[in-house]
């Protein structure tokens, strides 16, 4: 028998083990994303609708290759923790949200991936 005052048996990280982390984290990425959205408009409008030699030259200056990068990392993060919260909150059979927060991860890093690897391809084409 533990004798725990009231502060003790609240005190932690949530029924989930790791809710405050993720909403943490999820705020995180969100504010990130305004500055990164801003900074990565610029040069996405100037290479829209152009050639690729035009769009390999906005893209190869190393600053709004890394903007563009990091905002696929972070916009791609973000998303994928938005899905995770309604996964779990709107999906109630057990079997089935494991299956679709495995799916969620696996295509959000995917499509993260693709991305950054386009835009990699893109600054150092030769």
């Amino acid at each position: 028998m533990q004798f725990r005052t009231d502060r003790q048996r609240v005190q932690g990280l949530g029924a989930s083990g790791d809710g405050v982390g993720h909403w943490w984290s999820q705020r995180i990425t969100s504010i990130a994303l305004v500055p990164l959205t801003i900074v990565f408009i610029f040069p996405f409008v100037q290479a829209l609708g152009s050639d690729f030699e035009r769009v390999r030259e906005v893209y190869s200056h190393p600053f709004n290759a890394v903007v563009a990068i990091l905002f696929f990392a972070v916009g791609f993060r973000h998303l994928q923790q938005g899905i995770q919260v309604v996964i779990e909150d709107y999906v109630h059979d057990k079997p089935l949200m494991v299956g679709l927060q495995l799916a969620n991860t696996l295509l959000t890093f995917a499509f993260a991936m693709t991305a950054i690897f386009a835009v990699a391809m893109i600054a150092f084409a030769a």
